[in-house]
């Protein structure tokens, strides 16, 4: 029976990705079927499309002629024509665009980020479609957070842009998963470390459903200090599931920090149209809620 272990830069694959990357000779499609019928496992649980596993699990599959052939004789691998970067719009106009930033992806180049992060990728992604103007980001989310990022195209749409987010005139709203159990709404007011100074910070929150060890929150910023969510609520007694730093429970089905941006709502200063952009949970952070007893 074909097996893999799982290394941790691959943990955070969905697992037809992880299926092509060990067996690239298959088509995907073949791995679709495979997973549909229940025939990948891993640790006595059967996998589906969009599922990941945890680094040195192992994998297996089916015991396969066409499989283990593939296996045993790997097809070459034709070169393939240039792709365009992996983008994912969520809105665009003339002097903006929004893209989603999955958890793990930085938005700027930095150490250990130098090739990949999601400016290289925006810039490429324009540069394909052959235009020539510089893209560069107008908010931050930290690594681990997913969500829509704004970004302004040339340097007018990124001063326009800049000047609302200055003004407090962006609508932020995220969701995340605390421990303990939260009830109704309120506001977490504190002073936290920012940029070598001692800065107050302010969020409200409406608890959305709870069950006795966890509950989901919607969180709206008032102000934008770095690891605010993260500091705050782990200075409350409730940190973030999967918050490794802020000492978050980490759960063992669980891939990353359960933070995610899922709104983002501004009046666009060129057209003066309200840009709202909705973004739902990513797929591993939704199917960890009933582990907790927590249904959307």
């Amino acid at each position: 029976m074909p097996r893999f272990v799982v290394t941790k830069a691959e943990e955070i694959l969905p697992i037809e990705q992880l299926l092509s990357q060990w067996v690239p000779g298959a088509p995907p499609a073949y791995f679709r079927q495979l997973l549909k019928k229940g025939k990948v496992t891993s640790a006595d649980k059967t996998l589906r499309e969009g599922d990941t596993v945890g680094a040195d699990e192992t994998v297996l599959l089916p015991d396969s002629t066409r499989l283990l052939d593939l296996i045993a004789n790997p097809q070459p691998i034709e070169p393939s024509k240039p792709q365009q970067p992996e983008v994912e719009v969520l809105f665009e106009s003339r002097e903006m665009l929004v893209v989603y930033k999955p958890a793990g992806l930085a938005i700027h180049n930095g150490k250990g980020h130098e090739r990949d992060n999601l400016t290289t990728r925006v810039a490429a992604f324009l540069a394909a479609r052959g235009e020539t103007f510089q893209a560069a980001p107008i908010q931050r989310l930290d690594l681990e957070t997913s969500g829509p990022v704004l970004f302004g195209k040339g340097r007018k749409g990124c001063s326009e842009l800049g000047k609302i987010f200055m003004q407090g005139e962006v609508t932020k709203v995220y969701l995340a998963l605390v421990s303990g159990k939260l009830l109704g709404r309120g506001e977490l007011l504190s002073d936290i470390p920012a940029k070598g100074k001692i800065k107050e910070a302010r969020s409200s929150y409406n608890t959305l459903v709870s069950s006795d060890n966890a509950s989901l929150v919607e969180i709206q910023l008032q102000t934008g200090r770095q690891h605010q969510i993260r500091r705050q609520f782990s200075d409350a007694g409730h940190p973030l599931f999967g918050d490794r730093r802020y000492r978050g429970i980490c759960h063992r089905k669980l891939p990353r920090l359960f933070l995610h941006c899922r709104r983002l709502t501004f009046v666009d200063p060129f057209s003066k149209q309200q840009v709202d952009i909705n973004c739902p949970l990513p797929k591993e952070l939704a199917r960890f809620l009933p582990q907790l007893g927590i249904e959307q």
